[in-house]
């Protein structure tokens, strides 16, 4: 009876083993499999979820900027259609001065002529 416990304990201690190199096994091969596909990633040249993220924040800021660009634009050439239009007696909207009226910026450029 004993030799019969012993067979039993030593065919337990053997599937333990083996349960302990399979899982040894399982990990290295998911390791190595892992390895090969973040060096199949980094060829094709692909980006991380973080550097798409930042990418897009700056799309979106740049998206937004640009919108509001435009509306100062369109603002500005709303004044400028304004001004040119006639019985406004030659006063620019947005200068304050009228297109024969040289200022003192002028003055300053050609020397104070």
């Amino acid at each position: 009876m004993h030799s019969r416990n012993k067979i039993l304990d030593d065919l337990a201690q053997l599937m333990t083993n083996a349960m302990g190199v399979a899982q040894g096994a399982r990990e290295e091969a998911q390791n190595a499999l892992k390895g090969l596909v973040d060096r199949l990633l980094a060829d094709r040249d692909l980006v991380t979820r973080e550097e798409f993220e930042a990418v897009r924040a700056m799309a979106q800021k740049a998206r937004e900027e640009n919108d509001a660009l435009a509306v100062r634009l369109a603002a500005l050439e709303g004044r400028i259609a304004a001004a040119g239009q006639p019985g406004d007696g030659g006063q620019s909207a947005i200068g304050g001065a009228g297109p024969g009226d040289a200022g003192p910026e002028a003055e300053s450029r050609t020397g104070g002529a």
